[in-house]
């Protein structure tokens, strides 16, 4: 069975990142970012979306993971962002949703 790969840009620092996985590599799009671009004092929280330290900005994804669930919307209600590009990492599967989307990750000192 051949493996269907997904692929994403991600921008950090002016820094551009070229991104392929696939299904199930990793269980969340925080582990991805903390691994392919190295941050540190990125979800905090390990996932459980009550932090908001794993903050992007998204664009182009499609199916369910246009959703917000679990913790998401009052993790970024308590932090006074209301805007539907931004989302936490950590809620984010990582699933061809992803394919062909544009990420920018946010610095939390900037918020």
């Amino acid at each position: 069975m051949k493996k269907f790969y997904i692929h994403f840009i991600v921008n950090y620092l002016e820094e551009e990142f070229f991104i392929k996985t696939y299904l199930n590599e990793y269980k969340n799009l925080m582990q991805l970012l903390r691994e392919k671009v190295f941050l540190d004092d990125f979800g905090e929280c390990q996932g459980t979306g009550k932090c908001g330290t794993c903050l992007i900005e998204i664009s182009g994804i499609t199916g369910n993971s246009q959703i917000m669930d679990r913790n998401e919307p009052n993790t970024l209600i308590k932090m006074g962002i209301n805007h539907p590009n931004i989302r936490l990492s950590c809620q984010i599967l990582v699933s061809p949703d992803l394919h062909n989307a544009s990420i920018t990750i946010i610095d939390k000192d900037a918020i």
